[in-house]
């Protein structure tokens, strides 16, 4: 079988050039970019613009066999030594923070105790115990706006929900919450690198979480709270090895990933919706209707469309390795694209065409294989609740301006809107 990237024999037919990758352009719309490199160079060596070299992978089939293939490592241990931008990659401020041995660093078998002591956090039953608490949190952010007849649906509602929200899950005291929110919007609003927003938020974190852990063991004594963070501590004074420093890195990892892919679903979804009159009316009839196998798919389908993840976090080649047939080198950064994926004509028909109900939608949008993202239950059960409590209480909303003028975040994970302005009757008028 030829290799996929081999010369096309026909010089009167050279491939074209590849588009630009990273620029703001890219940022505002990468699936043409993303559709040419499928068609073209399927795993493909590029520069970053952090100067690390890296393998995107954009296939369908070649992103799901990445996303499983043990010789792809979630440490950074594994980046070779002679990379051009070692140290650069995951988050910035996490190694100076101490707080690397999170999930989406580590591997096997130290991945796997630690999955499994917060997994019952988010099993079926408990994410619908947390249920009525994202609904009032919903209808509570709602109230702030509803009368104004605008408002900036990112910072006054997508942003804001998740945030209290997995406060709550983690035992954050109500009265440090507004903490919390401050230093996840400087990770929205400010870029990565040693001085950026990002760094500083980890330092402010790491602090904050180390003071909260002494305040929970001392208060475990004299109370059972049976919050996340309350439980780590629980299981690690009864020997299941958890160390404070993987009990602050789980916590900060909880947060940090746990909002902002929340943040983009609900603000990504709503725009979609609001560019898709049909699907929007379609998603409204189904909420008068009481059709739950809709609104079910409907997030689904928003998810692969147009998800909150564009790229997978970081994997390092443990050995030399053939992928997409491409010969990838040991120590090599390899990024899997699921924006691209999930795009893949050979796998969805008609991808490109928001249909909220697409039954075959086996999308890569919170990964796949061990490291499936743990908070998906409650990410979904937050994007429903707030699509539908704000399509159901302001049925006319509409984006407040030109979709060329909104602007997406720089950056290589996330995939996310800086602002989403919109318009609607005020309610009571």
């Amino acid at each position: 079988m030829p290799d996929q990237l081999s010369p096309v024999p026909d010089r009167l037919c050279p491939v074209p050039a590849p588009p630009p990758l990273f620029t703001w352009e890219f940022a505002t719309d990468p699936y043409p970019a993303y559709a040419w490199l499928r068609e073209h160079a399927p795993v493909h060596r590029t520069a970053l613009p952090s100067g690390v070299e890296a393998w995107l992978v954009t296939r369908y089939a070649d992103a799901r066999q990445a996303l499983a293939d043990t010789r792809l490592s979630k440490n950074p241990v594994h980046h070779s030594e002679n990379a051009h931008g070692k140290g650069k990659v995951g988050i910035p401020g996490e190694r100076s923070a101490g707080l690397m041995t999170h999930l989406l660093n580590i591997d096997p078998p130290d991945h796997t105790r630690l999955r499994r002591l917060v997994s019952k956090a988010f099993t079926p039953r408990r994410v619908a115990e947390f249920a009525p608490r994202v609904q009032d949190l919903t209808d509570r952010l709602i109230d702030g706006f509803a009368a104004r007849g605008e408002a900036d649906l990112i910072h006054e509602f997508a942003f804001p929900l998740p945030i209290y929200a997995i406060c709550d899950m983690l035992g954050v005291p109500p009265e440090d919450q507004d903490d919390f929110r401050d230093w996840a919007g400087m990770m929205i609003r400010h870029g990565g690198g040693p001085r950026g927003g990002v760094a500083r938020s980890v330092k402010k974190m790491r602090t904050y979480l180390a003071e909260l852990i002494h305040r929970k063991r001392e208060s475990l004594r004299q109370d059972g709270a049976d919050d996340l963070i309350s439980g780590l501590i629980r299981a690690s004074d009864h020997g299941e090895h958890l160390t404070e420093n993987e009990a602050a890195a789980m916590a900060f990892i909880l947060l940090f990933a746990g909002f902002e892919t929340t943040v983009n679903l609900i603000g990504n979804g709503t725009y979609a919706l609001l560019r898709h009159p049909a699907q929007r009316k379609r998603f409204q009839a189904a909420l008068a209707d009481g059709d739950e196998a809709l609104l079910a798919t409907a997030v689904e389908e928003l998810l692969r469309y147009d998800g909150p993840v564009e790229i997978a976090t970081w994997r390092f080649a443990t050995e030399p390795l053939t992928l997409g047939g491409q010969r990838i080198a040991e120590g090599d950064p390899v990024l899997v694209v699921l924006a691209a994926a999930d795009r893949d004509p050979e796998r969805f028909e008609r991808p490109d065409i928001l249909d909220l109900a697409r039954a075959d939608n086996q999308h890569l949008g919170y990964g796949h294989g061990i490291h499936y993202c743990l908070g998906a239950p409650l990410a979904r059960l937050e994007a429903r609740t707030a699509l539908a409590t704000l399509l159901r209480r302001l049925p006319d909303l509409a984006l407040d301006g030109d979709p060329s003028d909104l602007r997406w975040r720089g950056g290589l994970i996330m995939r996310g809107l800086r602002t989403l302005p919109v318009t609607f009757t005020p309610e009571g008028s």
